[in-house]
């Protein structure tokens, strides 16, 4: 007799990237570069890293439940007040406030069929349904979406830029979606990578907050270079908020979390550097790609999309057998691709180095 709830059986967890320990110990590897998890290649902001080391000495403490000072600066910054901000243990925890705080058991859930494959694991732990459409070009279909939506949607989710595309809609998408939806429908856009964007027509989001049911998250796992920290906020109404407060855990998000992405917020000119050796290595890669005759899907994000046409798992596994950690696409039902981050140049470099290796070893099989 199993005592599990029905609706877990069937759930297929959520696969994180291999670790570099990890590979080390397994293949008794000693240099190893991991290009999975669209982490930040230049670790974590000195600024950061200086204020997560004061705050050390009282880590006996609780740390603050409200987050106070995090959130005044994040309301600074966009020119809102502290009440339209929710802090979280990263973007996981705040998708699942949401769908607890939101949908009934009864309603059901809107989003792409390949995308951020936590929308939908979440949701189905909370036993609630889901309904996915197919992208469209690599990209979200807004109006295949918007003709699913029925009396019993309640929440439609947006990966914008999208993972594990790197494609993205653009303002005057984003707007004629919102325009006409349900007054009980709420639309989460997950800006995650947003702050790589390099195009004139990405959606100036914060426009909706006030206006529409409209959700934003963003985090302090990528170009903050955070992960490790596990720290992401949303932005809503107050009213939505407050909603949601009632969900939340309380001292969800550590003292060293808070003190960190504080001290980022204002390190400007790591921010400005991260960017630059994204962009240039994201050329590099489209360049050396396209001399190799590889297919890849162009992003606005911190990682590519490389079609290998063969199988993923397997190319992946040749690629960690010379200390290269890249992501399969298998769980995403991308079988023929590998989703890769942007490195430093010397870590790009051995990349493209070790792909032409295995492109070779595959051709003489």
């Amino acid at each position: 007799m199993s005592l599990v709830r029905k609706n877990i059986i069937d759930i297929t967890p959520y696969v994180a990237g291999k670790p570099i320990e990890e590979t080390k110990r397994e293949l008794g590897l000693k240099n190893v570069i991991k290009m999975a998890s669209n982490e930040n290649p230049l670790g974590a902001s000195p600024k950061a890293v200086s204020a997560i080391k004061k705050a050390l000495s009282q880590v006996n403490r609780y740390p603050d439940s409200n987050s106070f000072y995090l959130k005044r600066r994040l309301a600074a910054k966009y020119n809102l007040k502290a009440s339209n901000f929710l802090l979280g243990n990263g973007s996981d925890e705040i998708i699942d406030v949401i769908i607890k705080t939101f949908v009934e058991d009864d309603e059901n859930i809107i989003t792409a069929d390949t995308t951020f494959l936590e929308y939908k694991i979440i949701a189905r732990v909370n036993n609630r349904k889901v309904i996915t459409v197919p992208l469209k070009y690599f990209k979200y279909d807004l109006e295949a979406i918007k003709k699913k939506i029925d009396k019993k949607t309640k929440l439609i989710f947006i990966a914008n830029p999208n993972n594990p595309t790197g494609t993205y809609v653009t303002r005057h998408e984003i707007f004629d979606f919102v325009k006409g939806l349900p007054e009980n429908v709420i639309v989460v856009l997950d800006e995650a990578y947003e702050t790589f964007i390099d195009v004139d027509d990405f959606p100036k989001s914060i426009s909706h907050i006030g206006s529409d049911n409209v959700i934003i998250m963003k985090t302090f796992s990528k170009v903050y270079g955070l992960a490790g920290l596990r720290v992401g906020y949303a932005i809503a109404v107050p009213e939505l908020i407050s909603d949601m407060e009632k969900v939340r855990q309380p001292f969800n998000v550590n003292m060293l979390a808070q003190a960190g992405a504080l001290a980022t917020l204002d390190d400007k000119k790591f921010i400005k550097k991260t960017r630059k050796v994204v962009l240039e290595g994201k050329n590099y890669f489209y360049q050396e790609l396209k001399k190799l005759g590889i297919a890849y899907v162009p992003s606005v994000a911190n990682f590519v999309l490389i079609d290998v046409d063969k199988d993923t798992v397997w190319f992946f596994n040749q690629m960690l057998k010379d200390g290269v950690i890249v992501r399969d696409m298998k769980q995403y039902g991308l079988n023929s691709f590998i989703r890769v981050t942007i490195g430093t140049k010397k870590e790009n470099q051995r990349f493209i180095k070790v792909f032409k290796k295995v492109l070779k070893q595959e051709r003489a099989r």
